[in-house]
């Protein structure tokens, strides 16, 4: 599904704002505009923060004079130093965006596409896997390497995909194999289109040409093994050992309904700051669908409030990867408002 409750949208006969209040099924959502509510066929409805970058403007601006690259005078480099093609970014992997902007009749600026690097900020040269996926659909992919410190062209994709929820996901793996690092690294990207048009605005502000973000810092060390004889010493070791058929009635009980509000899971919600909030919420969702799936309940209920709509999205993220979820709504109920999601699950014979 393209748009979620609480969205913001653009009718495109119209131009008028509204707000998605409920989704009636894959292809229509119910939208509210100034408090008339109509059901509305998806395709008919475009994201506001698209239409702000790309659509014409009714009347010129007054238009300021402007520079080009090629009227820019050559940079000074200090003797032997060679120049880079991307600012040098703090240490890791990342994913770097450059802009492509176009002018329309009027003279100002749109986007009209997005050229896509590999940045290596590490001593370690990497062999690579890219793909990239909309709504779970392969759309490219890509093996090469990438040298240490340097950086690697990857594609373009038009502007107007970032409404179709890419993923960005890449394998890496050393080029020159070392027993104590892993054999492989996997990471991905995950963007919704407000958050990259926020970005966009930001470094026009800052007249930057490019904005980044991190796959990772430091290349993962190989995971050490498991002893054999593990369970002999845990059970020396006086753990109760039970036989995987009985394990059932031994685990916690499952919650059909949960609460994921910073103070039902912590007594202190004031000492942590918002990433440390979500990752506990996260946690503690992961663990009670473990349990719930562990004990086969048919239904469950995540209350996650409404707020900025972050915990939501990134519940729906992973619910929309998980093997026994049938399916899930977050739909208006009288308990909970639209602040619950309502998760169905099935069961393999």
């Amino acid at each position: 599904m393209k748009f979620e409750v609480g969205d913001k949208v653009v009718i495109q006969h119209s131009n008028d704002e509204g707000e998605v209040i409920e989704i009636i099924n894959d292809k229509m959502v119910l939208v509210d505009v100034r408090g008339v509510k109509f059901p509305a066929y998806t395709d008919q409805l475009d994201f506001p923060y698209f239409k702000r970058f790309t659509e014409k403007k009714l009347f010129p601006e007054e238009k300021k004079a402007k520079k080009y690259i090629d009227q820019l005078p050559p940079e000074k480099l200090a003797p032997g130093k060679k120049k880079d093609p991307i600012v040098r970014l703090a240490e890791g992997v990342w994913l770097t965006f450059f802009p492509v902007w176009d002018n329309d009749e009027f003279g100002d600026d749109v986007v009209e596409s997005l050229k896509i690097y590999l940045v290596n900020s590490t001593v370690t040269s990497f062999t690579f896997s890219y793909h990239l996926n909309y709504f779970g659909k392969s759309d490219f992919d890509l093996d090469n390497q990438i040298p240490a410190g340097q950086d690697f062209y990857l594609h373009d994709i038009p502007f107007a995909n970032l409404n179709d929820n890419p993923v960005f996901e890449c394998e890496f793996s050393l080029l020159v194999p070392d027993k104590a690092k892993a054999e492989h690294f996997e990471t991905s990207l995950k963007l919704r289109a407000k958050q990259v048009f926020g970005r966009i605005e930001e470094i026009r502000k800052k007249g930057e040409a490019s904005f980044s973000f991190r796959l990772f810092d430091k290349y993962p060390y190989r995971p050490v093994e498991e002893s054999v004889d593990t369970l002999g010493i845990l059970s020396g070791s006086g753990f109760r050992m039970y036989e995987a058929s009985k394990a059932r009635q031994h685990m916690e009980p499952a919650r059909s309904e949960l609460d994921l509000h910073a103070e039902k899971l912590t007594d202190k919600p004031g000492s942590l700051d918002n990433f440390e909030i979500l990752t506990l919420q996260l946690q503690t969702f992961e663990k009670y669908f473990d349990l719930a799936v562990a004990h086969h309940l048919p239904s469950m209920i995540i209350i996650h409030g409404v707020g900025s709509g972050k915990l939501r999205d990134e519940i729906h993220e992973l619910l929309r990867v998980k093997r026994n979820v049938k399916s899930f709504v977050n739909r208006y109920d009288p308990r909970f408002g639209y602040g619950a999601t309502e998760i169905f699950f099935q069961y393999g014979k």
